[in-house]
Formats: structure tokens, sequence, C-alpha cells
């Protein structure tokens, strides 16, 4: 019996067991869910909806039948549709579940969206299953599907009109196909809603009428003594009958009979520096009073003789300018502005005191010497010799140019340019040869530039025995050339001068040159090219013209050299006009020179008897170049820190500028928004110009041309000290360097940020540190040749000596004690920055032994005065309560003086330290220098604070505790 109802459990055992495997084995989650490979959508500006094509609907085939023969089956998460995700970034749509068993879900929009943003969106999507096991992990994902919706526009936007007003000027009795044309725009995103459907003018009872384009046209023919101008507003539709925001009024004037003539021409232009070319006749129309005409002819001038030389061109120094126009290297410039590597002009008188322009003035009485090695005493050919000069009337005797020739003894010229009666003339002198036959030694050309008394640029390319001399650009052959026999042979050195030619037999200057020069150079071995003469030539300001596609044809325009005067020539009345409405001023220079440029427009028309049948007045007028926004040059950084001697003498050195800045910034007055409630009190103050004004700086990026390091003080020492710079790092940033005892001077046009770059790698170095204590260094950037200068950035380094601790055994006796709190604390020596100190190897140095001293001899003081302030108690209590003496005791047990600890501990060997001072100032050791030099900013600091600010500072250091005092 116990062994049937063993087998009849067994049985009903497996049958369960078997019917679980079997529900498991169903709960194994096989396949992925499968959705649509593509979707549509399309959604509405102000709805959330996606309305998608097709549905949006995930299968997975783990999902059992609902019914399996007899009985139901439930139904299990490994096919249910959990989710679904959404790949892309900063997508503004959720996908959500909307029936898990039937995998059924909807795509919607998180916020609002604006189809004047964004028109479609594209993103993909991935629906994932519920997994398997209690907590549904290994879910599985369906591929990628993309989606693409398209956001539907709704019209929230009324049409605007681009412009606030318009206006328009026509002829009385004149029936026009078009006046003007009006113009709105319309914001919404859909073609239908953003496109213009209609323009209304609103005004009733006007002889005008609007097009669905916007062209207004007059209805009849309009009289000027009847209506002298109109005036209309004027409407705008799109084409979902939304109306124009704001109306806009429309101003049409009535001329009275017609008279020839340029109209809409303003005479005063002005011009914002850095604004790029402004049009000169935006609205300038010729009006020909409907006479036929064949052919028109303006020429258009712009006068700049007064501006700079000749015109508004960059004040960098020539060689820079040499070096921009692409010139090879080897150019010597001989009118430097006065340097300190460069002073041989210094005191020379400048034009109009424009010594930034680099424009020397010569009276007739300068002239300068060009020290020795400035330019090789024999020029090798081929060079070039080029110079800016402004000289008039000619006169009888020679004036000089340029001159070289014998320092002693005898007055032979070498080589020397020079003017004579309107003639420049170039002297060429050959060396002494094996056979002296005759040679062409001088180059004359008559030219009326040499006299005109205006600036011109002279560029004379030498290759002997030929010449070619360009004039502003344009070549000039010599019309004469004399020859003579080479110099004799002679061991005399030879002067190269400036303005005269140095006589070394009678030892004076002769032949002096009267007017002025800039720009003087020579460059030795290589011609300058025909590109690189232009370059230096060309103006930085002139006349331009962008002719339109449709006219370029019809007119022709021609420039002068300098584009200083354009003419126009055309036959077409409508694209003339187009033209001369192109016609702009450039100036391309970052920082123009301010003023007046007078502007002329001439005019010839002619008619179909090729005479001239319409005298067309001179229209005059100018351009006014607004004073630019200066700049201001800022450099910055660390300007004062300590290191060690042997990081001096190291190959490397110290580094005296890692942390500088160069930074421009240019200030500007804006007017200010004047608030409500201030408008009272700002009316009362209409005669201050400051009151509606308000400073704005900002920071721009412009070249700077020179950066110039110093010595203050004694000057460089070379046999123990230098200032050293990787050169190759200077030349690979486009930059030359030179230096001398003094320091260091980097030249050329060249970026702040590379500029800041080399600077960052200036090194001082000095392998003879014992006598140093400190070294100071100035550092001042320049740009447009010394138009703008920065501040002068002054450094101070400090050398720390490390003091051997064998030599001073006092000192190494309390060496561990007294670091130890150095050591755990940052601490801040007046200022200094003490970089890579080696704390275990640091003896106190004078100037922390000085200052142990004045702490306790301060507390002494404290100490003493309090004494005195008790005898002074006493005295007055025995005088106010007579024999009571007894009773009113200083009790000073409860007496506490809080001093800082540090202070506290130096003051226990303040006796030892103070012995070690009196002898070290008796011997002179170099420890006093060291204590003068570190504390000197602490001193500068403490003498400039208030009174009460140092009672304040020493309260902190030494306080009563007068709690438990008791009198």
């Amino acid at each position: 019996m116990q062994i049937r109802r063993y087998k009849h459990f067994a049985s009903v055992v497996g049958l369960v067991l078997g019917l679980l495997c079997a529900v498991e084995a169903a709960k194994v989650n096989k396949h992925k869910p499968w959705i649509e490979t593509t979707y549509h959508g399309i959604v509405t500006e102000n709805d959330d909806k996606v309305l998608l094509d097709p549905p949006l609907i995930a299968l997975d085939k783990d999902a059992p039948l609902r019914y399996a023969e007899s009985f139901e089956v439930t139904f299990t998460k490994e096919g249910e549709i959990c989710g679904f995700r959404i790949h892309g970034q900063n997508v503004p749509f959720e996908a959500v579940v909307l029936d898990k068993s039937t995998g059924e879900g909807v795509i919607r929009a998180k916020d609002k969206l604006d189809c004047e943003l964004q028109k479609e969106h594209t993103f993909t999507i991935q629906a994932y299953d519920c997994g398997e096991g209690p907590d549904g992990a290994n879910m599985k994902k369906s591929h990628k599907a993309t989606v693409h919706i398209q956001v539907n526009d709704i019209n929230e936007y009324s049409p605007v009109f681009k412009e606030k007003s318009y206006k328009a000027t026509v002829i009385e009795g004149k029936k026009y196909d078009s006046i003007l044309k009006v113009e709105a725009v319309d914001a919404d995103c859909s073609f239908q809603f953003s496109q213009i459907c209609s323009y209304e003018i609103v005004t009733p009872d006007v002889p005008f009428t609007v097009d669905k384009d916007g062209f207004i046209k007059n209805t009849e023919k309009l009289n000027y003594s009847k209506e002298r101008m109109y005036k209309l507003t004027v409407t705008a539709y799109d084409c979902g009958k939304n109306r124009a925001s704001e109306d806009v009024l429309v101003k049409i004037n009535i001329k009275p009979t017609c008279k020839p003539g340029w109209q809409g021409f303003n005479k005063r232009i002005e011009y914002e520096p850095g604004t790029g070319s402004l049009a000169l006749f935006p609205s300038m129309h010729l009006e020909t009073c409907e006479e036929p005409i064949t052919s028109i002819q303006a020429n258009i001038e712009l006068e700049t003789n007064h501006i700079g030389k000749g015109c508004d061109r960059d004040t960098y120094s020539e060689k820079s300018l040499h070096k921009l126009c692409g010139a090879s290297a080897g150019t010597v410039e001989l009118l430097p502005a006065p340097s300190s590597s460069a002073n041989w002009t210094v005191g020379l008188p400048t034009d109009n005191g424009h010594d930034s322009d680099q424009v020397f003035e010569f009276n007739g009485t300068q002239a300068i010497k060009v020290p020795e090695g400035v330019v090789s005493t024999s020029l090798k050919e081929p060079f070039t010799v080029s110079v800016w000069m402004r000289h008039g009337p000619g006169a009888r005797e020679k004036e000089t140019i340029l001159c070289n020739s014998d320092k002693t003894e005898m007055n032979r010229h070498h080589y020397s340019l020079y003017v004579h009666n309107c003639h420049l003339i170039l002297l060429l002198r050959q060396d002494p040869a094996e056979t002296e036959n005759y040679k062409p030694a001088e180059f004359h050309w008559k030219l009326d530039q040499v006299c005109d008394k205006e600036w011109h640029h002279y560029v004379l390319n030498v290759e002997f025995p030929s010449v070619a001399l360009f004039v502003d650009g344009a070549t000039f052959e010599p019309f004469l050339v004399t020859e003579d026999y080479p110099l004799h042979s002679s061991k005399i050195d030879m002067q190269l001068t400036i303005g005269a030619c140095w006589q070394g037999g009678n030892a004076r200057m002769s032949q002096f040159f009267r007017g002025n020069l800039a720009g003087l150079m020579i460059r030795s071995g290589k011609l300058e090219n025909k590109k690189v003469i232009d370059c230096l030539y060309t103006c930085k300001e002139g006349l331009d013209v962008q002719l339109p596609e449709e006219v370029a044809s019809a007119v022709k325009v021609a420039f002068n050299p300098n584009q200083s005067s354009l003419t126009v020539e055309g036959d077409d009345i409508e694209a003339f006009d187009k033209v001369m409405q192109h016609i702009s001023y450039l100036n391309s220079r970052q920082f123009p020179t301010p003023g007046i440029r007078h502007l002329r427009v001439s005019t010839t028309v002619k008619c179909f008897n090729e005479e001239t049948c319409i005298l067309v007045p001179e229209a005059a007028g100018y351009v006014m170049v607004l004073q630019p926004e200066e700049p201001k040059i800022s450099l910055s950084g660390i300007d004062h820190f300590a290191r060690g001697a042997a990081e001096f003498e190291s190959p490397e050195g110290v580094t005296l500028f890692p942390e500088l800045r160069i930074v421009s910034t240019i200030t500007r007055e804006v007017e200010a928004e004047t608030e409500p409630e201030a408008t009272e009190a700002t009316e009362g103050a209409e005669d201050d110009p400051t009151v509606q004004e308000t400073v704005v700086s900002e920071e721009i990026m412009h070249n700077l041309d020179t950066c110039e390091v110093t010595a203050l003080g004694d000057e460089l020492d070379g046999e123990h000290e230098t200032l050293e710079v990787d050169q190759a790092q200077v030349q690979q940033r486009g930059l030359e360097m030179t230096s001398s005892n003094l320091g260091l001077v980097m030249t050329g046009v060249n970026t702040m940020a590379n500029y800041e770059q080399v600077l960052h790698l200036i090194r001082y170095k000095n392998w003879h540190t014992e006598a140093l204590f400190d070294r100071k260094f100035k550092l001042f950037c320049s740009e447009l040749n010394g138009r703008y200068i920065s501040n002068d950035f002054k450094v101070e380094v400090n050398v720390i000596h490390t003091a051997n601790p064998m030599d001073h055994a006092n000192n190494a006796m309390v060496q561990p004690n007294f670091i130890s709190p150095v050591h755990h604390a940052s601490v801040d020596l007046s200022g200094h920055n003490l970089v890579n100190a080696h704390q275990a190897s640091v003896v106190p140095s004078a100037a922390t032994i000085v200052i142990v001293v004045c702490v306790s001899f301060l507390v002494f003081m404290i100490i003493l005065g309090v004494f005195r302030i008790r005898s002074a108690h006493q005295r007055t209590m025995r005088d106010t309560e007579g024999g009571k003496e007894n009773e009113m005791d200083w009790d000073d047990s409860a007496l506490t003086i809080t001093v800082n600890p540090m202070e506290t501990y130096e003051d226990q060997h303040s006796s030892e330290e103070e012995e070690e001072e009196e002898e070290e100032s008796e011997e002179g050791e170099e420890e006093d220098d060291i204590t003068s030099a570190e504390s000197e900013s602490s001193e500068d600091e403490e003498a400039g604070e208030p009174e009460d600010q140092q009672g304040a500072s020493r309260q902190q250091q030494l306080e009563w505790d007068d709690s438990t005092l008791t009198y």
C-alpha cells in the first residue's frame, strides 16, 4: 500500500515538472521586436501630436497565441513591447507605448515646435521588448528605423516692410511707369504664408496706385503749384490675409521745371574708420531733362595731396613696408625713426611734428651722418635706392639727397643722388680697374615731379651700366648719360651722409637739400621688382567701384595709378547712374588719418550732333574721415619675483616674462540710456556734453611692429650676463631681433599673439651672481612705428642666495626648528614669488633676522608702555583718594599678551641673531643688501597705508587680552 502511494506521488511530481519545464521553455526571449524601416510624419506648429505613416507598431514573435486548442495561455512579457527609444541629438520628440501587448505606439513633440527655426526633423527610433526573467533582463531591441517629420506652418507672422519709410522725387507734368518700389517680408516658413500677395494704398483720394509687386506710379500728371509733396500710407497682405503689423509712410516730392545736373548728391560724406567701403553717391542720378543723349563722360577726383605722403598710407617703418610688400631681405633703412638702436636721426626736424610718419624736413642747414657698418662702403651691384621726396622749385645749386664721399683728405664723391634744376641725377663712379676707360658715371632725368612741391616715390634699380627709374610706379628713361674715368685707388675711408655731402678735405658739409625726405632705403645685391614697387607706392585710400553685371558692358571705367581719380564713360543714362551709385571711398588702414578729402565730379554730355548740348554743373563735396578710436596697448604679468642664484647660472637662465599678456583696447563714448525719473535732472544739464555719454571699452586685435626690452640701471655686462632668445623661434614667427648691451629689440609687423609668444621665450642669464641681488628690466611695444605705444612694463628679479650651513654654526643649530613652521604653511615674503625654494636647505636670511628683531623691539616697547600706564593709573588713584594707596594696587596676575606664535618663538633666539646681525653689519656682508632689496616692497606698502590701517594691522599682530583684567 505504501509503495503504491509512492508511485502515484512520483507520477504527479513528474507531470508537474514536465508542465513547468514546458512553461519555462515557452518563456524564453528568442526573437527581436520588428518595426518598419521608414516612417513619415506631419505635425503642426501649435500641436504636439505627430501623424505617422505607417502607424508606429512593433511586433514580436515571442508573443504566444491567445488560445491553444482547448485552454487559454497567459500572455507573457517576453512578447510584450516595453518601449521605443529615439536616437539623435536634441530631438524634440518622444515615443510612447500605448499598448504593450499589441506594440502600438505614438510619437509626440516634447515642447511647442517652431517651423521658422526648423522645418523638418530626422532621427532614428528603436523598439525593445520586456526581456526575460523576473526583472526583465536581457531585453531585445529591434533594428533602427528612420523617422522624417515635417512641421506644418501656421500663419503667425504679419508682413513687415524692409524700410521705415520711402521717399522719391518726380518732375511735374510727367507720368511714370514706376516711381519707387515698396517691399515687405513675412517671417512665416511656408510658401503660402510667407509670400506677399498684395499691397494697398490706405490714404484716400491720392493720384497714385500700387501693384502686387509694390511698384508705385502716378495715375495722372502732377502739378508742382497744386501739391509739392504727397504723403501716402501703404500696407501689405500675405497670402494668408494677414495685414502688415505697421503701415509704411511714402513721401513723393514734386519738382518744378527740369534743370540738368546731378540730383541726390550729398556734399558732406562722413567715413567711419574700419567700416570698409562707403558708397559716395548712393542716390545720385543725372537729370538730362529728356534731351537725346549720345554719350556721357564724368571725371571723379579725390584730392588727397595734403594727407601724409600724398595720400593715406601705413606709417610702418619703411623696412616693415618692404617686408609686407614681399621684398627680399637685405634692405637697409637710412632714415629710421629715432630709437636706441638707430639714433642718428635724433634731432632732425620732422614735417609738422608727424614723427610717426617718418617724414623728415631739411631746410638747407641740416644733414646727418650714417654710422659706419649700416651700409657697405662699396655697394654690391645690382642695387636699389628708393626714397619718398617732396621738393620744389628748382635752384641753381646742387641739393644732395644721399652722398658717399671721402671721409678725410679729399672731396671725391663715390656715389650720390641729388637734385639740380628740376633734374634728378645719380652719380656712380666706378672703382679702379686695370683699364681706365670712360664709363657711364652720371644719369640725368628731367622731371616735373622733382619741382612740383608734391610727394612722389622714386625707385632707382641700378644694374651697371643701365639704371631704371620708377616715379610713382611709372618708368622713366634718362635723357642724358655722361661718362667719366674711374676713381683712383686709395685707402681713405668713406662717409655716407643724408641731406648734404661731406667734404673730407674741408671737413664740412656742402650742397644742402631743401625739402622733405622719407623712407630712404638701400638694397644691395638685388633689384626691386615692379610688383614690390607698386605695393610701396599704392595708397591705402582711394576710389573704388564694383560694376553691376547688367551694366558692365555698357559703361567703361578707368582709374589713375593711385586710384585718386576715375573716369566713367557711357551712353545709357540708367546704366551710367547705376555705376555712379556704386562708386565708393575705401580706406583700408585700421587707424586712418582723420580729416577732409575734397571730392569733385565734372561731367560732359554730348548729343547727336557731337556737340555739348547740356551744361552739367560741377558737383563738389568732401569726404570727412572721422577720428579713429585710438587703441590702448596694455602689457601685464608678473612684475616682481625671486629666483635662486643657481637658476640664473644654469644654461636655461630665468624667464623674464613667463605670464606676459598683451591686450589692446579701444574706448569710445556712446549715448547713455536716460531713465525716465532722471529726465528732469538731465534737462538742467544740457550744456554739459558728457551727461548723455558713457564710456565703453572693448578689446581689439591689431599688429605690433616693435617690442623693446631694456635693462634698467647698469647696462648689460657681456662678460657675465646676457639676454637670450631662441633665434629659430623668432624667425619662425617672422620677426627680427637685434641685441646690444642695452637690451633686445624685436621688429617686424606681426600679430600681438606672435610677439607675446616670442617675449615668453626671453631668458636672463648671469653666471656671476655673488654680487647680484636684484635686476630690473623694462618692456614696451609699439604699433605703426611709434604712433601707438604701450605702457612701460617693468620687471624686478631678485636673487635668492642660499647660505652654507657650515659658515654659521648658530644658524645651523636653530635651522630645523626655524624651518618647520614654514614647511607647513604658505609664506609670502613681501610680495616675492619664491619658486623652487628648497626648504630643507634654507637658512634664515638677514631680512628674517631684522624682522624678528623689530618684532621683539615692538613687544618690548608695548610692555614698557603698559607699565607706564600702570604707574600713571596708580598716581591718579593716589591723587583722588588720598591715603588709599594700598586699596587699588595693580593686579597683573591676569595680564595676558597675545602675540604671533612665530614671533614668540623667534624672540627666544633674538639675542643670538642680533649678535650675528651686528657682526655681519660691521663686516659688510651681502645679506644686508638682500635685506634692503627684499623688504623694499613691504616698506612701501606700509608707508602708503593710512595711520588707522597701520594701527589696525599692529593690533592684529599684538592684542591685549583684558577679559580678566581687574581694576
